[in-house]
């Protein structure tokens, strides 16, 4: 019955990857929640899907909070059996969804890296002579400019851009479609690049940042492109790509207090997550009001 299990989770993937569209990244996610559950179903003698009750998946996700997996890390494990069971229940294979009403234990909420203005500033200063540098500083400022994530920014393709309008199309999680802004600085940089681009490229590729062999260039290549320019200018701390995004939706939340806004720039589904951004924004204000007010500083 083993060969069964393992059966109806490879149809799952399938109807992921076809019916639903889902990136190969987060395929990749469920595939390995589903492995982990595929073993501790082994281990528990659960020889089939409508075996597995409620309190069976509570002991799963103990289970990986006795191993030290966060609170976020068991919520995604329990997100990806729901969505497996909603799949289940749409065949016909089970009755209920055991995974329903079992929730993740709290954890520490992390918020993310960002980078000051200043530190902005200087990362996208550095000169940009030949087209591998001008590639990589179109990125960082695309990145910035319209808060991209990492496989928004490889998956773009020429017909995404529309330079006269200034905008980006951009499509996120969910295969969702979003279009965003593009600042005058991203833009200018876009521009240098795409002259350069053709001698670059494949003939025919479709992709905007490419590779120096003229394909698409891959997500662990940007990450290293951004990591090197930020030593070369100097600018502290472990920079990646999202140091970009978040800087850029923390940035535009302190200087313009719409959260509704930077949600939607963000292609975030629910505003909980955007909300996350408030709390640093409140970090800066506590910092000030540490500084700068009488009642505030303590006394040496």
């Amino acid at each position: 019955m083993s060969a069964d299990l393992q059966t109806w989770i490879d149809r799952f993937l399938h109807h992921l990857q076809t019916e639903r569209r889902l990136s190969e990244n987060t395929c990749k996610h469920y595939r390995r929640d589903l492995a982990e559950l595929h073993a501790f179903c082994h281990k528990a003698d659960v020889r089939g899907w409508q075996q597995l009750d409620t309190h069976r998946v509570r002991q799963f996700a103990a289970s990986g909070h006795h191993r030290g997996l966060s609170g976020r890390s068991i919520q995604r494990r329990l997100s990806a059996i729901r969505s497996f069971y909603n799949y289940l229940l749409r065949e016909q294979h089970v009755a209920s969804n055991p995974a329903h009403d079992v929730r993740a234990p709290k954890s520490e909420q992390r918020l993310p890296d960002t980078l000051n203005v200043d530190d902005i500033a200087r990362l996208m200063g550095g000169s940009a002579q030949d087209g591998l540098a001008l590639r990589d500083l179109a990125m960082l400022e695309l990145m910035y400019s319209s808060g991209l994530r990492l496989a928004e920014l490889v998956s773009l393709n020429l017909d995404d851009i529309d330079l006269a309008e200034r905008m980006v199309r951009v499509t996120g999680k969910g295969n969702k479609t979003r279009v965003v802004p593009v600042g005058a600085k991203a833009l200018a940089a876009l521009e240098a690049w795409l002259k350069l681009r053709p001698a670059q490229a494949e003939e025919g590729a479709a992709a905007v940042f490419t590779s120096r062999q003229g394909r698409r260039l891959g997500q662990r290549a940007v990450q290293q492109r951004v990591k090197r320019w930020a030593r070369q200018q100097g600018v502290p701390g472990d920079v990646h790509p999202h140091t970009l995004r978040h800087s850029f939706a923390s940035h535009l939340l302190e200087s313009s207090g719409d959260l509704r806004a930077v949600q939607e720039l963000l292609g975030h589904a629910d505003i909980s997550t955007t909300q996350i951004y408030t709390h640093l924004d409140f970090q800066h204000l506590a910092k000030v009001y540490d500084a700068a007010h009488p009642r505030a500083r303590k006394s040496k």
